[in-house]
């Protein structure tokens, strides 16, 4: 056989009764997602800043950045909710490379997924407590999002998944947002139909259970711009791009239409600088048309405590990321002031 059998990995269950959260944490995420249901529905009119590291790739440096992103957060609470990334598991388009904390604790070491998979519901845990945040993670592998589910406030479908079915239909089982990536292509038929199919009740095959679900009307979309057939980068987040979704997206076929522009990857063709400039026009725009201030809910952006990336290595730099390039923090920091005073 080609496939190799190790052993069994915990159930969900079990995870969770060896690391429970607290009960002021629990309590915490329920208010935590009720602020941000309260965004998607349209009863806030808070902005959404959707930010963090590319990949979560190392425990402390994580949980500094995010206990740093809570003290921002007390500063423009009255008008942003900062939702911190942390990015547990990282898609690759060959196969090849680091798959994230999950896959690869120890980012210099091999892959060890009982360890990774006990890591990042710790590390989670720990950023919860020191920093009063709940977190954003991607849902890469549907089945393991049960070992987070009791602890995450967001969740995003890839580009690379947001055509499969198993995706799609686990959405429809969630009680908090869940945001579906355009594909690679661009093509906006195929994210506009994994959120119809989310927002939709169904039935299927979920870790061997027979399961139904009432639909998830929190499911968006999210631009990530795309690539065309020669392997260039092309944005979808100008004015004319989000017009056309607006037209396309209505509220007669849609529970809650929204948009979440990721100002990285195809958008800033990975110039991780670009997503200053791009986070300004995104606003700009929605300062000036009434329905995509409706429409754009928020903003996803990489950022980490050092800037730009570094290889694999011995010698590896504390907070700088392993995989995309990331702004750095003082960036970060001016770019939140700016988009809280956008947001008047």
């Amino acid at each position: 056989m080609s496939m190799t059998i190790h052993n069994r990995l915990p159930e969900p269950e079990i995870l969770k009764m060896e690391y429970p959260i607290a009960p002021d944490l629990a309590e915490m995420k329920r208010a935590r997602d009720a602020q941000i249901r309260e965004v998607f529905t349209g009863a806030s009119d808070k902005f959404l800043v959707i930010i963090g590291p590319c990949s979560a790739d190392n425990e402390d440096s994580v949980c500094e950045y995010v206990s740093r992103l809570a003290k921002v957060s007390e500063a423009v609470g009255d008008r942003l909710i900062l939702i911190p990334r942390i990015y547990t598991n990282k898609p690759r388009t060959t196969g090849a490379g680091y798959k994230g904390m999950l896959h690869q604790p120890d980012p210099t070491r091999a892959p060890d997924l009982y360890r990774g998979i006990v890591s990042i519901r710790k590390m989670h845990i720990r950023a919860m407590g020191e920093s009063g945040l709940t977190a954003a993670d991607e849902m890469l592998y549907p089945e393991n999002r049960s070992y987070l589910d009791d602890i995450l406030s967001y969740e995003a479908i890839g580009a690379r998944s947001v055509e499969n079915q198993q995706h799609r239909l686990t959405a429809s089982g969630m009680d908090i947002p869940v945001g579906m990536k355009n594909p690679t292509s661009g093509d906006m038929s195929v994210m506009l139909n994994a959120v119809r199919a989310a927002q939709n009740p169904t039935s299927f095959i979920y870790r061997g259970y027979n399961v139904s679900t009432s639909g998830n009307p929190l499911a968006h979309c999210i631009l990530r711009g795309f690539v065309n057939s020669r392997g260039e980068c092309h944005p979808n987040y100008h004015y004319e791009d989000m017009m056309q979704l607006i037209r396309d997206y209505r509220p007669d076929s849609f529970e809650n239409p929204a948009v979440i522009v990721d100002t990285n990857h195809s958008n800033s063709n990975k110039q991780y600088r670009e997503q200053i400039r791009i986070a300004k026009e995104i606003l700009h725009n929605r300062q000036h048309n009434k329905d995509m201030r409706r429409m754009v809910k928020g903003l996803m952006i990489e950022s980490y405590l050092e800037e730009g990336c570094q290889p694999i290595g011995e010698h590896m730099i504390y907070g700088k990321s392993i995989t995309d390039p990331c702004l750095g923090w003082e960036d970060t920091r001016r770019l939140i002031d700016t988009i809280a005073e956008m947001c008047v």
